[in-house]
C-alpha cells in the first residue's frame, strides 16, 4: 500500500449502513490494508450508535469535534474533543451526541470491519 492523503476538503461523508443519522469517511478499508481500516465517523445531533460489540475488532476511538455520551464499562460517560477510548475486542460500546453540533470521532478498528 501507498501513502495516503487525505484533505479535508475532499473528504466524502456516506451514510452508514447500520445507523441511522450517522455518516462516515472512509480512508482505509480491507481493500487497503489487512491489519485496520480507519475512517471518520459523524454522529447528528440527537442521534446515536446504540450499544454493540464487534466479535473480532479492537476499537480505538478519538474525539475530534461536539460532545457527547460513550457507554463504556457499563455506564454512560461523557465525551468532548480530545479525549481517547480503547473498546478490546467483544467490548460493549455505543455512541450518542448531547450536543448542539455534529458528533465527529476518528475510528480505527483492527481488523478492518470493513
Amino acid at each position: 500500500m501507498e501513502t495516503k492523503f487525505y484533505p479535508q476538503r475532499e473528504m466524502i461523508f456516506t451514510k452508514h449502513p447500520t445507523f441511522d443519522n450517522v455518516k462516515a469517511a472512509m480512508f482505509i478499508t480491507s481493500k487497503e490494508a489487512d491489519i485496520a481500516c480507519v475512517c471518520l465517523v459523524e454522529i447528528a445531533p440527537g442521534s446515536e450508535t446504540p450499544i454493540h460489540t464487534h466479535e473480532e475488532q479492537a476499537d480505538s476511538v478519538f474525539v475530534v469535534q461536539g460532545h457527547g455520551e460513550t457507554y463504556v464499562n457499563g455506564s454512560w460517560q461523557p465525551i468532548e474533543p480530545g479525549d481517547y477510548l480503547y473498546i478490546p475486542v467483544q467490548g460493549e460500546h455505543g455512541t450518542r451526541n448531547t450536543g448542539t453540533e455534529p458528533l465527529r470521532l476518528f475510528v480505527h478498528h483492527s481488523p478492518p470491519l470493513v
